[in-house]
């Protein structure tokens, strides 16, 4: 059993048929997050580790391989009157934020298609939230489960079969004007699809659907 932690919560949980759980951790310093930032950032905000190795480059990669299967847990028995709760006041519901998973990956998958093919290319950043209200976002979960699940398989593929000065590739950012190498987003898709899944289970731990 793998166990994340972060922000004020742990995330542990196994590869194949075992419900993530989630740990609420309380402390003096806990306290002082307001209520919003907590469901904001369960798992707090992203941080690279301060030395990245290949451990953590290892561990990362295997966190994107895992996640289709623990999202797929999460949602697959969920009905269409929790699939449209939001996972906090103001923000997506549960249904956004699987077809957002899907966009969002795809778009990440390509980015490192292009880093390993071009010399730092531009890549094209997009208005997440304009994505999510489209109509496409209020389909059905499998579509995006799918697209999830046939994409980490392509990426994973990729990821493990990639060398040290693949991973030292870049991309240029235009918004954020910054060029991160393969082995930086790597670890940042590693905690975005653990962010995400948290607030899927955070919510469906608060509303105890997990004992209905």
């Amino acid at each position: 059993m793998r166990l994340y932690t972060g922000g004020n919560i742990l995330l542990a949980y196994g590869a194949k048929n075992v419900d993530l759980i989630i740990i609420v951790v309380v402390s003096e310093s806990n306290r002082i997050m307001t209520d919003i930032e907590f469901l904001k950032y369960p798992i707090g905000k992203f941080k690279l580790p301060t030395h990245p190795t290949d451990e953590t480059l290892k561990e990362a990669i295997e966190t994107i391989q895992t996640l289709p299967n623990l999202l797929e847990e999460a949602v697959i028995a969920l009905d269409d009157s929790k699939l449209d709760t939001p996972y906090r006041p103001g923000g997506w519901t549960v249904r956004q934020v699987v077809h957002h998973l899907a966009d969002s990956h795809m778009n990440a998958y390509i980015r490192f298609k292009l880093a390993l093919t071009e010399e730092n290319p531009q890549i094209k950043p997009y208005n997440e939230a304009a994505w999510a209200s489209l109509p496409d976002s209020q389909l059905q979960i499998l579509p995006s489960l799918e697209i999830v699940k046939c994409t980490h398989f392509k990426w994973t593929f990729l990821l493990e079969n990639m060398s040290a000065k693949d991973f030292d590739r870049t991309y240029y950012h235009p918004e954020n004007n910054n060029s991160p190498t393969l082995s930086e987003v790597t670890h940042l898709y590693s905690w975005h699809g653990i962010h995400h899944l948290a607030h899927i289970q955070h919510l469906a731990l608060r509303n105890n659907w997990l004992t209905q």
